[in-house]
């Protein structure tokens, strides 16, 4: 038992006492740990560079009420070294690390000199351009030989850490259950100078390399990039609709999962939000979900490698990933059909991903699915699932049929099978032109790998990157009106331009049911669930904006959120071209449902002027002509219109590309201006 003096001297104060928020961590001593136990380090590390953006530092021998632990120095290094190597799991470096002594010394002498030495950390920097004057360096060298190691040179220690927004940093040279046995093992039965020695050795590595030569693997690798360059230039988005039963939620969970499906549907429940899509088996909400890639072309695993039954979340994979591919998952039944035109229409998609289910020809839904890919101008890839157990016949059938979907007039796609890697290479420059074709099972993984490599080598077709001069431009796709501890949360995708989200950040939201728009303050942002305070054009992200309850109950979807200059119209001017339409007419009056990008809106067509009367090349009968009522449009013909929307305004800019349905009706165009108020 340590002598009553000791017991006085622990009630010497050196920092104030710990908070439960911000950045700041108190651990008297981290030794002897259960792998549980250094999960829940890890994930009280993370809570704390959340908080400090990105930023948080630890004391080391201090108690929670801010006084000394009066430890010996090779306790403070082992913990601090636990510290260290659990901050490279979560991709982070220690920045500093600082060693006090002689704050407490027990005997007649009284109180000696403060020593403080910044000592290098135990794994290296990583890639952090972290520069460190001479002087200072020099100081430090001379103070390295102050320290004690001795028993009764109490020490602590204060450790900077710093996230570094990159994926190839060196991670903890151990695994948790290897780094758990190490820790408990080391220190026991040893003096300090063994114990330092032992440190030391530990810090090498599987390799036995040098502390000094420990780098991260982005130091010698072309391939490093940011987080941010990940999932905005690297991020390819791909809409996956098909018919009911087709199999998407099931692809979607089982590429994801890295896991295959046993038949009955576990790989769709791992995905699914809804107990009733869960039950039912169908989609009815439009959800995204990540699939990662190494610079290899290796995927990342979606389970974690120590708890099997738990998913990798967004920023994990985020984090890990060279390259990105954003599944949107789509509803395929009819009577969601809204839906999924609004999800192809907001979600900016380069490429589609058709299902077709091998067992059945393809439905009128496919062909909805397929018009609707191609009047948006969107490469597509189809799918035949549940090849296994099909019999040949059935699959024959399938794709003659969808082979006269792809060659016919409205579609004019050449199908193309890929059963081999270089199949997937002779397409790649070719989409717009081929349909590659793929047979794929979930349950036995027949072509996924196949699949796999073909959505790691897909180009990127969007280059939103080339946006980023414009003023900032937010689509607002969903709304959490009342998230604890935050407010206001809206999610959608960056359409044009960049922000920095801070207490100086005033942006306008809207528009209101009035036309108006809200001036706020964006307070911070999310991108894959990792905190950030920088967006850019081409990324998913979420806002936090500075409301009271009274304007919270304004946000809907379909609102953007803009820089400068907001304005709202209830009316604009298009050129559009009917695509479809069986036996209905379109006239002045005539009101379609429109869907402009992130806007949804029964619309009037106030005024009919033609531009060409045939496009596609039909029957005089099938084009526009004038009766007694006005203008009409048929299918094939071309014309400006100026429509007005029904219910409210909204923030519309030349240059959208638009569609418009009704019933069977269907067409596209661009928004050509907006008429002056």
């Amino acid at each position: 038992m340590p002598p009553p003096s000791l017991y006085a001297r622990r009630s010497l104060r050196v920092v104030d006492p710990e908070s439960e928020d911000g950045s700041t961590e108190y651990k008297r001593q981290v030794h002897k740990l259960s792998s549980n136990r250094l999960r829940t380090l890890a994930t009280q590390m993370s809570y704390r560079l959340d908080q400090g953006h990105g930023q948080c530092t630890y004391h080391i021998g201090v108690e929670d009420d801010g006084c000394h632990s009066v430890l010996d120095y090779p306790a403070v290094s082992e913990s601090a070294w636990v510290l260290e190597s659990i901050a490279r799991s979560l991709n982070a470096v220690v920045l500093e690390r600082k060693m006090i002594q002689n704050e407490i010394v027990l005997g007649e002498d009284g109180q000696g000199e403060v020593v403080v030495v910044e000592e290098p950390p135990v794994l290296g920097r990583g890639n952090v351009d972290w520069k460190v004057e001479d002087e200072k360096e020099e100081k430090s060298s001379v103070g390295e030989r102050k320290l004690s190691t001795a028993e009764g040179a109490y020490t602590r220690c204060e450790l900077t850490i710093q996230r570094v927004e990159t994926h190839l940093l060196d991670p903890s040279p151990f695994g948790l259950s290897e780094l758990s046995s190490r820790a408990s093992s080391f220190g026991e039965g040893v003096d300090g100078a063994e114990a330092a020695t032992a440190l030391e050795r530990m810090s090498i590595g599987h390799s036995h390399t040098p502390k000094e030569e420990t780098k991260s693997y982005a130091d010698n690798d072309e391939h490093a990039v940011s987080v941010e360059e990940t999932l905005s230039s690297r991020n390819i988005r791909i809409a996956v609709v098909g018919n009911v039963d087709a199999g998407k939620s099931t692809l979607i969970g089982t590429l994801t999962t890295s896991s295959l499906d046993d038949g009955r549907g576990s790989s769709r429940c791992a995905i699914m939000k809804h107990r009733h899509e869960i039950e039912s088996g169908r989609t009815s909400t439009a959800t995204s979900h990540l699939l990662g890639f190494r610079h290899s072309g290796e995927p990342i695993a979606g389970r974690d490698k120590i708890r099997a039954n738990k998913m990798k979340s967004e920023d994990e994979i985020a984090r890990e990933s060279y390259r990105i591919i954003t599944l949107m998952d789509l509803a395929g039944h009819e009577k969601y059909l809204k839906t999924t035109i609004h999800g192809v229409s907001s979600g900016m998609a380069d490429y589609g991903l058709i299902l077709v289910n091998s067992r059945h020809p393809p439905t009128h839904m496919t062909q909805h699915h397929l018009n609707l890919c191609c009047s948006f101008g969107i490469p597509v890839v189809v799918l035949f699932t549940k090849v296994d157990g099909c019999p040949e016949h059935a699959l024959e059938t399938s794709k003659k049929e969808l082979t006269k979907l792809l060659k016919s007039p409205e579609i004019g796609r050449r199908p193309f099978a890929v059963k081999t890697e270089q199949d997937i290479t002779t397409c790649m420059d070719k989409l717009h032109t081929l349909a590659p074709m793929i047979d794929i099972s979930c349950v036995t993984g027949e072509g996924l790998e196949l699949l796999r490599k073909m959505l790691f080598c897909l180009p990127k077709r969007r280059r939103h990157e080339k946006k980023v001069d414009r003023p900032f431009e937010f689509l607002v796709e969903d709304i959490f009106s009342n998230v604890p501890g935050v407010g206001s949360v809206v999610s959608g995708f960056v359409n044009a331009g960049e922000l920095t989200v801070g207490s100086s950040s005033h942006v306008y939201v809207g528009p209101t049911d009035d036309g108006t728009f809200l001036k706020t303050v964006a307070k911070s942002a999310h991108v894959a669930r990792i905190n950030t305070t920088h967006i850019t054009a081409g990324q998913s992200a979420c806002l936090a904006f500075s409301l009271n309850k009274e304007l919270r109950k304004k946000l809907r979807r379909g609102m953007v959120v803009l820089s400068e200059n907001p304005t709202s119209t209830k009316e604009f001017d298009a050129e559009i071209c009917v695509l479809k339409g069986e036996g209905t007419t379109i006239r002045r009056s005539y009101q379609a449902y429109v869907h402009i990008l992130n806007v949804r809106q029964s619309a009037y067509a106030r005024d009919i002027h033609i531009v060409n009367n045939n496009v596609l090349g039909l029957p005089p009968s099938h084009g526009a002509k004038h009766d007694d009522g006005g203008i009409v449009l048929r299918p094939g013909s071309r014309a400006k219109v100026r429509f007005e929307f029904a219910k409210r305004p909204e923030y519309i800019r030349p240059g959208m590309r638009m569609l418009f349905r009704d019933g069977r009706v269907r067409g596209v165009g661009i928004v050509t201006g907006i008429p002056a108020a």
